[in-house]
């Protein structure tokens, strides 16, 4: 069995009914994808809109594409035909050009709401008084083309795992505080590669797996 497909097939045991495996198959060729695809994978997660530009189209048609990355909101226009759930939805001006242009193409786009969890001030994110704000003050229906499906975050980048499971529990509370006040949600993605472990106990519902998975990523 090819190592991508043996890999593959541990976490679609592992993970079961738990929760949905993103496949993050950025940097990977698209003979990497077909042989996740042939295994039974068809979430791929990609962080760059030109990637997905070119992979899209030679994927097969029941392939799902989840953004991951931060997206530019120039570029909302190239991925909204075809994307399944924009995971990084980190300000109120992307959400409100996700909803400009799912409007132009009569077709709603799934959001996730990026949170910023980790104590790195490099990571994007929404504070929580700001998701607050859009789920409860303004509401979901001020954007019936970004549908916002529920919440997304990055736990720091430490060897210190009780730091990433607290940070990972605030947002599992969070995400319990927001549907015990009303909102309709159902994904709380949080989990990658070096982390999914704590983030599956933790409550997470979609883990986006890469290395582990592709193995390294090829940068050049």
């Amino acid at each position: 069995m090819h190592p991508i497909a043996q890999a593959l097939t541990k976490f679609q045991t592992e993970l079961q009914q738990r929760a949905t495996l993103v496949a993050v198959s950025k940097t990977k060729p698209l003979e990497d994808l077909q042989i996740a695809y042939d295994q039974g994978q068809r979430v791929f997660g990609e962080n760059k809109v030109q990637e997905l530009q070119n992979k899209q189209p030679v994927m097969p048609d029941d392939t799902e594409w989840h953004m991951i990355g931060h997206l530019q909101r120039n570029k909302v226009k190239y991925i909204a035909p075809y994307i399944s759930l924009i995971h990084g939805v980190d300000s109120l001006r992307l959400l409100n050009e996700i909803d400009k242009q799912g409007r132009k193409i009569n077709r709603v786009i799934p959001c996730l709401l990026q949170v910023h969890i980790a104590q790195e001030t490099t990571k994007f994110g929404l504070d929580i008084e700001e998701v607050r704000d859009i789920l409860l003050t303004n509401g979901p229906e001020k954007w019936p083309f970004a549908r916002i499906e529920g919440l997304m975050g990055m736990a720091s980048l430490t060897d210190d795992k009780e730091q990433i499971r607290q940070e990972f529990r605030g947002l599992k509370e969070l995400f319990d505080q927001l549907k015990a006040e009303g909102m309709f949600l159902h994904t709380l993605s949080m989990g990658m590669s070096g982390d999914y472990p704590i983030a599956l106990e933790e409550g997470s519902t979609m883990v986006r797996i890469g290395s582990s998975i592709f193995g390294a990523r090829n940068y050049t």
